[in-house]
């Protein structure tokens, strides 16, 4: 009798803990389109599309938690977050604090200004005002090559939580360009009235962060990211979002 019960338990259980199981808390920056944005009230994008396939392939579910991204980092090493999936580049600083996954995107910087206006890529020079994300490539690229050689005054960089406002500043003429990531950039020219007039060859690889540390949750993405190369489910998502 006892064993009959066990058994059952079991057959009900098991399925149970498949649906009911292990959570991890992803943490993004909800409008980064197309890695991440929100449409109808829901969390969409690149990234957020591939952690819920690797989530599939190896049996856990996803909480996504929308952060400012330069909070990003320290929510994971204070554990209010297990995963990053941000369109974050790996860099040698963040890796000093972070494990990075393997690479799953590459891509460069992008110059984007107004599309009704005549400037280029000089708009990087002089007394023009320059937007960027805090925290971000872009925001590590116009410090190191531009304000730190004094090619631009720091007083006209301004940095904003979310490209959102940066691009509203943009259009509504309180800034003269924005530096950002080109697919990033890419998406705005179709909803918005701007253009990209440059590209800078950083030639960044994306990846997703885990604590220092935490090698069984990053060998888990690691193997998933993997898998999904073979497949030709990431693919698919390259070509959902980025054709």
């Amino acid at each position: 009798m006892f064993k009959r019960a066990f058994l059952f338990f079991i057959a009900v259980l098991t399925p149970l803990l498949f649906v009911f199981g292990v959570t991890y808390k992803v943490g993004t920056e909800a409008s980064f389109p197309p890695f991440e944005y929100v449409e109808n009230g829901q969390f969409v994008g690149f990234d957020i599309d591939l952690i819920r396939e690797i989530g599939k392939l190896k049996g856990f579910n996803v909480e996504v938690i929308d952060i400012s991204f330069d909070s990003l980092i320290p929510s994971l090493t204070t554990g209010n977050i297990d995963i990053i999936a941000a369109g974050m580049t790996i860099t040698e600083d963040r890796q000093k604090v972070v494990d990075f996954t393997i690479p799953y995107y590459s891509g460069d910087q992008s110059i984007l200004v107004r599309k009704d206006s005549d400037f280029d890529i000089t708009v990087l020079f002089g007394n023009h005002k320059i937007g960027v994300q805090t925290g971000t490539t872009g925001d590590l690229w116009v410090t190191e090559h531009l304000s730190d050689k004094n090619i631009i005054p720091k007083k006209n960089i301004t940095r904003y939580d979310t490209f959102n406002f940066a691009v509203r500043d943009l259009v509504n003429k309180n800034i003269d360009a924005i530096v950002l990531d080109n697919p990033v950039s890419e998406r705005f020219t179709k909803t918005d009235p701007v253009k990209i007039v440059g590209i800078i060859k950083t030639e960044e690889s994306y990846g997703m962060a885990v604590k220092k540390g935490n090698k069984e949750l990053l060998n888990l993405l690691n193997s998933g990211i993997q898998e999904l190369q073979k497949n030709g489910k990431l693919d698919e998502l390259i070509e959902k979002y980025f054709k």
